[in-house]
């Protein structure tokens, strides 16, 4: 179904009318599908120039001296079940599924509550009011306070008592899963080859998907092509799947070797290419308007759009996203607006899979990257 690509409309100006068939959405890992994690499809775009490949192809697409950004961020299983405190005398309080999503440096927690389904799914759920209690496996709970941004009803800070929340997660916890995967997975079919266990317990509440096909053996093949691999860490929240929203403030570091080495290799002439939106936000947040890039750490509340533009990244190696996904902002800043058009229209016409465990899009310039203005 292609119709209305050529709309105008939707959180990124790009898609309107549109709609991903059912049947295009990736229900198990690939390696379940029959393959391994680098059996899925690659879609490159090259400005409007489409073609397709197998993802382990992806040497053959780059050159010697580009560099591939990668997060190394590890996915932790952040959703646990929990019961609402009920008043008492009143029964059992409302089951639901409390989705961590960030830790804050007062150490709260952004939460988000979800109502469970029989078959292992969630639906979203309202969250509030603040002072609302929930008990939580292992005899611990949580306190809702306030929400986390301005009028915002999904995400709210909470107040965690009656233990340390990375235990709690590792004893308790499971990865987060939406409706359109047809079972729970175990956690290291959410993990990716470049995760890192963080020393405070911290990770991603998803995980960094784009990351997700790559195998030691590509990663060895692509070094030995001359390829590097710059490495930095930003902290995924729970994405809005349903809501559409622009993205929360997250917390990242982008190292002074690898900002060392993006700088290296744009002065030679190699191409920037993120692995995920999530490498774009981090290490677009640690680059100045001069475009270059400094070691930098903290929280990002960086959205980057098409207005704003890129200052380094020249490509974007990245999952296929939902119409009104506001990643497609992002998409549109390192591509421009006819590539993506054109791109996303390829992906319905040849039936490619979407979301975590679907296939892959790489978007590459035409010549020299898109850079934002100085």
């Amino acid at each position: 179904m292609v119709a209305g690509v050529d709309g105008v409309g939707g959180v990124a100006g790009v898609f309107c009318g549109v709609r991903v068939p059912e049947g295009l959405a990736a229900r198990v890992p690939a390696e379940e599908r029959g393959g391994g994690r680098d059996d899925v499809r690659l879609l490159v775009s090259r400005g409007t120039e489409v073609s397709h490949h197998a993802f382990r192809e992806l040497a053959g697409l780059l050159r010697a001296g580009d560099v591939l950004v990668v997060n190394t961020s590890a996915t932790l299983p952040a959703a646990v079940d929990g019961r609402v405190e009920a008043a008492a005398g009143s029964g059992g309080g409302e089951r639901l599924v409390v989705h961590f999503s960030t830790r804050g440096d007062d150490r709260r927690w952004a939460v988000e509550l979800r109502s469970p389904l029989e078959t292992g799914a969630t639906l979203p759920r309202r969250g509030g009011p603040a002072g609302t209690v929930m008990r939580l496996a292992g005899g611990g709970g949580l306190v809702l306070e306030e929400p986390v941004g301005p009028g915002g009803e999904r995400l709210w800070w909470a107040r965690v008592f009656g233990g340390d929340v990375a235990a709690l997660l590792q004893r308790y916890g499971r990865p987060i899963r939406y409706g359109y995967t047809e079972r729970d997975q175990p956690l290291a079919a959410y993990q990716t080859v470049f995760a890192l266990p963080s020393a405070d317990g911290g990770g991603s509440a998803e995980m960094p998907s784009a990351g997700r096909p790559f195998t030691a053996a590509m990663v060895a093949e692509l070094v030995s092509r001359g390829v590097q691999f710059a490495p930095l860490t930003l902290h995924t929240g729970v994405a809005s799947a349903e809501a559409h929203e622009p993205p929360y403030p997250e917390r990242f570091e982008v190292p002074a070797a690898t900002a060392w080495l993006v700088n290296a290799a744009r002065a030679a002439g190699g191409r920037i290419v993120a692995v995920g939106t999530t490498a774009v936000r981090a290490l677009e947040s640690a680059a100045g308007p001069d475009g270059v890039v400094r070691e930098a750490a903290g929280w990002t509340g960086l959205v980057v759009t098409p207005e704003r533009g890129v200052r380094v990244v020249d490509g974007l190696l990245t999952g296929l996203h939902e119409p009104q996904a506001s990643h497609l902002l992002m998409l549109e800043a390192v591509a421009g607006r006819a590539a993506l058009r054109r791109g996303y229209a390829e992906a319905l016409r040849h039936r490619y899979l979407w979301h975590e465990f679907g296939d892959v899009h790489l978007l590459l310039p035409e010549q020299t990257g898109k850079r934002c203005s100085l």
